[in-house]
């Protein structure tokens, strides 16, 4: 009987340890609207804490968003949470290779921003909690205050560490700034509003406000230089608004579109953290991928705002980020704000909104054109390839004249979707977007084994074969790869490694046109020896393999050479580039004074001198083109007459020089 009882209370015991640990565990803090980049990604994730002493076993315990599958993520064996301490589960929504380990672990669905349940479940299927979120604010987090009391929003996520004492019913309505932002003369008195109750602090340098930031004038801000004005408000019992923003020209009429950027130092400049400069580590700030809030303005040429958000901003290029003006990507992201850019700026497309916009500051041609790629690249237009469309404007940030940008298209998933027509979000997920050889270092988005299986299908199979050629077929836009390699030829481009292809759900491989700044600069046959070569020769820079496949088909070979005729004689010649040299031009001319005033990195009669260069080259080029190809693919002068004969007694006429 007594050894009943023992072994009765003993089971009574560790039932309440087990009880105990079970309440220990808690779901403590959440973010289901991230904005904060961590390595690249802003996943939702969601804090557990152990407020116990006890270390608590979460092997095959399940967490998930879902009442009918408790076990949509499931901890892996030997997964504990330590008394007193935290871990964290990203909500990535994609499939993950690992369920992680240690205090870090991944799930594959993401945290409605709308509001949702979230359950944590015992190996047993017992409900340890259930936490229903309400609407969620973008960037804020929200769970239980380290003082005790109900679950709210906090002014300040805390992942893996104590949460803020005091947590917050709602948050402060955003101020509306009264007063358009735009451009004056002389001055302008800005009026500036908020909710009932709330305190308006501002700034004037680009900072985010805070209590201590300067009270708004009750009768209005009077600017008399041009201003980057931001606002926000703070309310007791709430968490602050977010900052309304706004770029005031004061004597500074637009002579083109304006981009204005207001973000603070330290993600603009501050050595430790800031995007634009290197920094004091080993590795340069501007290559470490920061992705960092910023408010974003764009203003068409007659001075009306077309856009006025909070999204991200990275810095963008490779080489030329050493550059002092360096390009920026911008990014709409709903934890900002909106999560699209919802105007067009590009005259060519006719698209209702952008996911993500390049300031582009020409990279390789920083100093001697500035018009090489927007120039080349507009010469596609209407030739069955996709290529960035421009816009020149000129940026402030922080109200600082910035100087001379291309705004360009950035090429992503959502730049390949809009131009295919692809809407479907989980479609757009699945563009494959490869660069260069399309390995797996240089894969940008989707999937490249049936890219690679193409390229060694190429190299390997007769394409006279009509089965083959069949297979071919199916997988790969022929035309636009001859238009690709026509146009890589025709313009020169020297940086031959600048190939992307890409392919939308069901549809076939396809090349754009991309970074050809490297071009009309010489009369030499590069690229052409990248682009035509054995099949079995070195890989440099890109698959050439189904190219050169196709001209061991005389039918394909003599497509190819017909397609470089039509380009020459139609989309290459002078009178017709002249015009896209023109228009360009007259649009740089008036702005490159200040330009040049602002960066000192060029005079204006050497980039007179550069233009003249490029011209020459851009006239002359397309009259060598049937030659290095006579030499390259070994044509027969009879081949020659009959693709480019015409062509070339053309271009002797529209493309001589006035000394000819």
């Amino acid at each position: 009987m007594k050894k009943c009882i023992k072994v009765f209370f003993t089971v009574c015991f560790l039932m309440l340890l087990s009880c105990a640990a079970r309440a220990d565990v808690i779901i403590n803090e959440v973010m289901a609207s991230n904005g904060y980049y961590e390595n690249g990604h802003a996943w939702d994730w969601v804090e557990l804490y152990n407020n116990g002493k006890e270390t608590v076993d979460l092997s095959g315990w399940g967490f998930t968003d879902s009442k009918k599958d408790l076990f949509k993520f499931i901890f892996p064996d030997g997964a504990k949470l330590k008394g007193g301490e935290y871990l964290t589960i990203w909500c990535t929504g994609t499939e993950n290779e690992t369920r992680g380990k240690g205090k870090v672990f991944y799930a594959d669905f993401k945290i409605s921003s709308a509001g949702e349940k979230l359950r944590l479940t015992n190996k047993a299927e017992e409900e340890i909690q259930k936490l229903e979120l309400p609407e969620q604010y973008g960037c804020v987090s929200y769970g239980l205050p380290s003082g005790g009391g109900d679950y709210g929003f906090f002014e300040n996520p805390t992942r893996g560490k104590k949460n803020g004492a005091e947590a917050f019913a709602r948050r402060t309505a955003e101020p509306e700034i009264i007063t358009p932002a735009g451009f004056y003369d002389g001055s302008v008195t800005v009026q500036a509003r908020g909710e009932d109750g709330a305190e308006l602090h501002y700034t004037t340098d680009g900072e985010t406000p805070t209590k201590k930031s300067k009270l708004f004038p009750a009768e209005g801000l009077t600017l008399k230089k041009t201003t980057p004005l931001r606002v926000k408000a703070f309310r007791e019992g709430t968490v602050s608004s977010t900052t309304a923003g706004g770029t005031f020209f004061i004597n500074d009429a637009p002579q083109t579109a304006i981009v204005s950027l207001i973000s603070d130092d330290q993600y603009l400049f501050s050595k430790k953290t800031g995007l634009l400069v290197k920094g004091t580590g080993s590795i340069p700030n501007y290559s470490k991928g920061y992705e960092y809030p910023v408010h974003i303005e764009y203003f068409n040429k007659d001075g009306e705002m077309e856009i006025s958000q909070t999204g991200t901003m990275t810095c963008s290029g490779h080489s030329a980020r050493i550059n002092s003006q360096k390009s920026i990507a911008l990014y709409a992201r709903k934890a900002w704000g909106a999560d699209r850019f919802a105007f067009n700026p590009f005259p060519t497309r006719n698209y209702e909104s952008y996911k993500s916009l390049l300031l582009r500051s020409t990279n390789s041609d920083y100093s001697a054109t500035r018009l090489r790629d927007i120039v080349a690249s507009s010469l596609a237009e209407g030739q069955g390839i996709l290529y960035q469309d421009h816009e020149i404007i000129q940026v402030y940030i922080n109200g600082r004249y910035w100087g001379h940008y291309n705004l360009r298209e950035k090429i992503n998933k959502y730049f390949v979707a809009a131009y295919e027509g692809v809407t479907e979000e989980k479609a757009i997920d699945s563009i494959d977007i490869l660069a260069r050889t399309g390995t797996d270092e240089f894969l940008q988005n989707g999937d490249n084994k049936d890219w690679l299986e193409l390229c060694d299908f190429c190299k390997k199979k007769d394409l006279n074969d009509p089965e083959n050629m069949a297979w071919v077929e199916e997988r790969l836009d022929i035309d636009n790869m001859f238009t690709h390699a026509a146009y890589e030829i025709i313009l020169g481009n020297i940086d031959f490694t600048n190939v992307r292809i890409y392919r939308v759900p069901g549809g076939k491989w396809r090349y754009l046109l991309f970074d050809v700044e490297a071009c009309w600069r010489n009369l030499d046959p590069t690229p052409i020896e990248y682009y035509i070569k054995p099949l079995n020769g070195k890989i440099q820079g890109f698959r050439h393999e189904p190219l050169n496949a196709m001209f061991k088909v005389p039918e394909m070979k003599a497509r190819f050479l017909n397609r470089v005729s039509e380009l020459l004689a139609t989309v290459f010649r002078w009178d017709n580039v002249e015009k896209h040299f023109d228009d360009v031009i007259g649009q740089l001319k008036p702005i490159l004074p200040r330009h040049i005033e602002r960066w000192k990195n060029m005079k204006l009669e050497n980039w007179k001198k550069n233009i003249h260069a490029t011209k020459y080259y851009a006239r002359v080029r397309p009259k060598k083109i049937p030659e290095m190809l006579k030499k390259a693919m070994k044509l027969t002068n009879d081949e020659v007459e009959e693709y480019f004969g015409e062509t070339i007694r053309l271009l002797e006429e529209t493309n001589k020089r006035p000394e000819d």
